[in-house]
């Protein structure tokens, strides 16, 4: 079967466009395909910085003829009727059409409309056009003399040329031939820029490859990653050293090169008093290089990167090198700049004054001094919710209330115990300076450093372990990969930094809608539910989120949490409309505990068949509570005369008086012990004993026992909300 080979070559494409690019672009040729009536093997994209490429196996020779059958009006039909048909199905009069007949609709007119298959050559040309003009790029320009015309092309570079081939392996493949603004599709293109930039000619995908390989342009962009990833790796290895892996460094540059060339540049060895990340921050943003340190150590950086060229040049790339190596110096010139301004004192300290004392800064200390710019400077952090100091100072005092809840005790940090009074000092301390590196000039430059700058700079001030930890941490996690703070300290300033957040844009409206979520507020929830249940933290949050609502958008990402950890989510569901997990619904640690063993249970045939009389039980009390059939207040022992309801009504006691005792610990797994117990009597008394007695108050006596099964299992879960 034919292949297909496409290629549109262009001015350099943004590395960060690339990949996507090439998908859109299989995309929207295949679909266009398949409209068509044409199938397909197998399709692959390819993309270099110049050019994307799309190829296609197997596609049909030609679309499949089809025959439509359009019914039309009744023979008798008014004339107009009969002309509309005429002119929808492309008749050129009413003798082309066929006539049936149907017992109850009589005689009317039928249409068979015959379109015959296409060569698919001919379709491509047809749909390409459409898909270069239209195609979704983030960002186009126009350009040249027919950029001033209306409806000219829009490429996200200008567009070069377009190399379009079709046929099977055994025989020589066909130009498909259409032309988009002035641009012919071919069978030629060309390789890379500098080293081979004349046309050569392609036949199909193999010879189009092999062609861009000796025109020094390496097609598939995993094997460039993999190149750039070997050649640096051996080339660090050769000097003792180990490349910093950067795995989106690596894709970006493997974006800005057709063909790789690995070279190693160096720096002075008196910017490595610089941080690690702000040298391998300032070296990838500006230069696009990667760090190395040496093997084996201790994770200290060395004074040589790696560059990646698209150029072989002459001289080993010895030039190249030392002007990477020029730019490099300039921008960690700039870093050390930033690193030591933020250590000395700012100018006009008085001024500082109010703010210091306002939060109990100590201005002889840089960073407090960036504090109380922070505040002084009224930075807006929102302008329906204050400034960046106000909310610093909701953090603070929220910080020292989770404090004394969650940890009334005192805490243990870094192996050394600490008073509750002691613990709530040093969260304290670290609310207050936790946002105080946003006005260091390291953050203004790189403002992914904020919180990494702000736990160096507290380093050298001599702030506690567990302060410093905590301005970095106190952002985190950032996402569901990222890691959790354990440091008690950094716990309570993250929490209190995610639910002042979220408390404020929920006391404002600002509540994430569909999939807009501009503030983050569905990562800040879910980071309150990993620090909880990460760190094993028995805290009501309820008591720190005065919105209902709120409580209700955090249970639905705490089934997000635990359906991604493998838990079901209609037992979220069922532990939640429990009696007494509705109380406590706000405890998240107690809601995941209840539904782990909920989970465990119902996995044994106990669980299973307590679920299955469970269900009978509160099916038969809904039927006769919806028809007003009278249930017991209470079960009376008088009126049980079968053994089997005897049996029961013991049982439930037990189990009650067992629930009530596991409960009362949190001993959620003898509690579901507590109701397996159930399980027998429950089975035979369904068996044995007839609920709906003729005598009433007998009925109404068994009624009342279902009612205190149902009740006792919703004291851990509403099995009715139970799937399955």
């Amino acid at each position: 079967m034919p292949d297909l080979l496409l290629e549109l070559r262009s001015e350099e494409i943004p590395a960060r466009m690339q990949r996507k690019a090439a998908g859109d672009l299989r995309k929207l040729v295949t679909d266009a395909l398949v409209e068509a009536g044409l199938t397909y093997e197998g399709a692959r994209e390819y993309w270099t910085p110049r050019r994307l490429t799309l190829d296609v196996r197997g596609v049909d020779a030609r679309s499949r003829d089809v025959v439509d059958e359009r019914k039309g009006p009744r023979t008798d039909a008014p004339e107009k009727a009969i002309q509309g048909f005429l002119r929808g199905a492309g008749l050129a009069s009413i003798d082309e059409a066929t006539i049936q007949s149907d017992p109850k609709k009589g005689d009317f007119y039928v249409a068979t409309i015959r379109k015959p298959g296409r060569p698919a050559e001919e379709i491509i040309a047809e749909v390409m056009p459409g898909i270069v003009r239209g195609f979704p790029w983030p960002k186009s320009m126009r350009w040249g003399p027919a950029s001033r015309a209306p409806g000219s092309l829009r490429w996200v570079r200008p567009l070069q040329s377009i190399l379009c081939t079709f046929g099977p392996e055994t025989e020589e493949p066909v130009v498909v031939d259409f032309e988009v603004d002035g641009i012919r599709a071919g069978n030629v293109t060309r390789g890379h820029r500098f080293h081979a930039a004349d046309e050569f000619r392609v036949r199909r995908f193999d010879d189009y490859v092999a062609g861009l390989e000796k025109a020094f342009v390496v097609l598939d962009a995993e094997r460039r990653k993999d190149m750039i990833r070997h050649d640096a790796e051996n080339l660090a290895f050769a000097r003792g050293l180990e490349v910093v892996p950067d795995e989106a460094l690596l894709e970006e540059v493997s974006g800005l090169v057709e063909w790789p060339v690995t070279l190693m540049g160096e720096f002075e060895e008196t910017f490595l008093q610089i941080p690690p990340e702000v040298i391998q921050l300032t070296i990838k943003v500006n230069q696009k290089c990667f760090v190395t340190r040496r093997q084996g150590g201790d994770g200290t950086l060395s004074n040589q990167f790696v560059l990646v060229s698209n150029i072989a040049a002459s001289d080993g790339g010895a030039e190249i090198a030392r002007g990477n190596g020029k730019v490099v110096r300039a921008r960690l010139s700039d870093a050390l700049y930033f690193w030591q301004t933020d250590q000395a004192d700012l100018p006009g300290r008085d001024a500082l004054a109010p703010a210091a004392e306002k939060f109990g800064l100590d201005l002889t200390k840089p960073l407090d001094q960036r504090m109380a710019k922070l505040d002084a400077l009224g930075v807006t952090f929102h302008a329906r919710l204050g400034t960046q100091g106000e909310r610093v100072g909701r953090i603070a005092a929220l910080a020292q209330e989770i404090a004394a809840t969650v940890y009334p005790e005192g805490a243990t940090l870094g192996g050394t115990a600490v008073s509750a009074d002691e613990l709530k000092t040093l969260v304290k301390r670290a609310a207050v300076l936790a946002k105080a590196d946003l006005t260091t000039e390291a953050v203004g430059e790189f403002p992914e450093l904020q919180g990494l700058m702000g736990r160096y700079y507290a380093a050298l001030q001599g702030e506690h372990p567990s302060v410093q930890a905590a301005l970095e941490e106190h952002y985190k996690p950032l996402g569901p990969t990222d890691s959790v703070p354990t440091d008690p300290v950094a716990i309570c300033v993250a929490l209190a930094d995610k639910l002042d957040m979220l408390v404020g844009f929920w006391a404002i409206d600002e509540k994430p809608t569909g999939s807009k979520d501009p503030y983050a507020l569905r990562r800040a929830a879910l980071g309150v539910i990993r620090l909880v249940l990460d760190n094993d933290l028995v805290m009501a949050l309820g008591g720190f989120m005065p919105a209902s609502d709120l409580l209700a958008f955090f249970h639905d990402r705490l089934k997000v949490q635990l359906r991604e950890s493998g838990a079901r989510h209609d037992l979220v569901d069922a532990v939640l409309s429990g009696g007494s997990g509705g109380d406590r619904g706000d405890d998240l640690l107690d809601v995941t505990r209840r539904v782990t063993a909920l989970g465990a249970f119902l996995d044994t045939e106990d669980g299973q068949n307590l679920l299955a009389g469970t269900r009978r039980a509160a099916n038969i009390l809904a039927a006769e509570e919806k028809k007003g059939t009278r249930v017991a207040d209470a079960v009376s022992l008088d009126l049980l005369s079968e053994h089997e309801e005897k049996v029961l009504a013991g049982a439930i006691d037990r189990a009650e008086m067992e629930l009530d005792a596991a409960l009362a610990v949190e001993n959620y797994a003898h509690a579901m012990t507590a109701l397996a117990e159930l399980r027998i009597p429950v089975d035979a008394f369904f068996e044995t004993v007839l609920v709906n007695a003729e005598d009433e108050a007998v009925r109404a006596n068994r009624l009342a026992l279902l009612d205190r099964i149902r009740a006792a299992t919703r004291r851990v879960a509403d099995f009715s909300r139970i799937s399955g």
